[in-house]
């Protein structure tokens, strides 16, 4: 039933987020619509707030800081004419890096779950990966709505 009223009101909040504001600013305003939003979804008790956050904000970083660099090498790599210009060598290089910047976020999940499991229970886990896709795709949604509007 919370859900019902606070669906709308967060992403009423989200798309009224004006485009003269920075990018910084509206990233922070998402980031605190979000947080509010799993707190609620995983019904969390103060005490497992209190440990939940530091390991969620964390496991986010390092997890936007990996998919940075990701999309970096693959935009530098990717501009047109760049692809037919690159070596057997750098090409298999390039797949190395992408492959090690896979390895390295399917690791940082692996760890991430781990150091929940002491933290929240094994439900409240699965709740989350709902809540950050549910959070996402009413995000993108209300994107796509307002870009038409």
């Amino acid at each position: 039933m919370k859900t019902k009223i606070l669906f709308p009101i967060i992403f009423l909040l989200v798309a009224s987020l004006s485009f003269s504001q920075g990018f910084k600013e509206k990233r922070e305003k998402v980031k605190a619509l979000k947080v509010a939003y799993i707190t609620e979804q995983l019904e969390l008790t103060t005490d497992e707030a209190q440990k939940f956050w530091p390991i969620y904000n964390a496991f986010d970083d390092k997890q936007g800081e990996l998919r940075h660099e990701k999309m970096k090498s693959i935009l530098d790599r990717f501009k047109p004419g760049n692809v037919e210009k690159l070596s057997e060598k750098d090409a298999s290089n390039s797949l190395i890096q992408m492959e090690k910047i896979e390895e390295d976020l399917f690791n940082l999940k692996k760890k991430f779950i781990k150091d929940l499991q002491g933290v929240i229970s094994a439900k409240k886990i699965i709740k989350l990966k709902k809540a950050e896709e549910d959070f996402n795709r009413e995000l993108l949604k209300q994107m796509r709505e307002k870009r038409r509007g």
